[in-house]
């Protein structure tokens, strides 16, 4: 419950904001994540595209290691890691740059619609994730305003798929290995900053509630 000076309502809405980011490795696993296909632009300009897969892949390596010696998650960078071998062996088995984002770009139309048809079914992703990270049961599924928040910003989300699954989709049709990875990394940093001040909004206000929909 939210407290007289007004802090208490606020901090599930900071777990939420730090938990998310913490994810995606901070600020330095945002970075890091953007190395790979950068490295693979660039060398696959000046040796080839072989030499280019086979340098991004240990570019990933590399990333890995480092956040290992630093003890630093490991989860963001195991992730990545897997992300760049299969975008490796893509583009290795097809012999066509583009396709080190073939993966990528259909993990966001999956992600889009799996959003998508969780609102439809009235269990909107963002809600049932917080919840079960929280252990407070899917209270508000009986609670209309909250439901109607977690929607949103689960629509957010799945906006924020879809954008990038339509942009990069486009540039992968036309061959734009360069456009790929400058769209890569300029939809990656805003468009989530902008996803997670909706997420925390929908969970500030669905905690608000709480008290006054049932105990946890």
């Amino acid at each position: 419950m939210r407290s007289d000076d007004g802090t208490d309502g606020d901090r599930p809405a900071r777990r939420a904001a730090t938990t998310v980011w913490e994810r995606t490795g901070g600020l330095t696993g945002l970075v890091q994540s953007s190395l790979p296909p950068m490295v693979l632009v660039i060398t696959n300009l000046w040796w080839g595209l072989y030499p280019a897969i086979a340098i991004a892949v240990g570019t990933g390596v590399l990333v890995t290691l480092v956040r290992v010696a630093r003890r630093q998650p490991l989860r963001p960078a195991f992730g990545g890691f897997v992300g760049v071998l299969v975008s490796g062996t893509l583009a290795a088995r097809s012999g066509e740059a583009r396709d080190f984002f073939l993966a990528d770009i259909w993990w966001y139309f999956v992600a889009s619609v799996a959003l998508v048809t969780s609102i439809l079914l009235r269990r909107p992703l963002v809600g049932v994730l917080w919840s079960a990270a929280q252990g407070v049961g899917m209270w508000w599924r009986r609670d209309r305003p909250s439901l109607r928040r977690y929607d949103i910003a689960t629509a957010v989300l799945a906006a924020v798929f879809a954008a990038r699954f339509v942009v990069q989709q486009r540039l992968y049709a036309q061959n734009e290995v360069g456009w790929l990875t400058f769209s890569k990394i300029a939809m990656n940093y805003p468009l989530w900053a902008a996803a997670l001040v909706v997420v925390v909004w929908a969970i500030r206000h669905a905690d608000r509630r709480l008290g006054h929909c049932g105990s946890r």
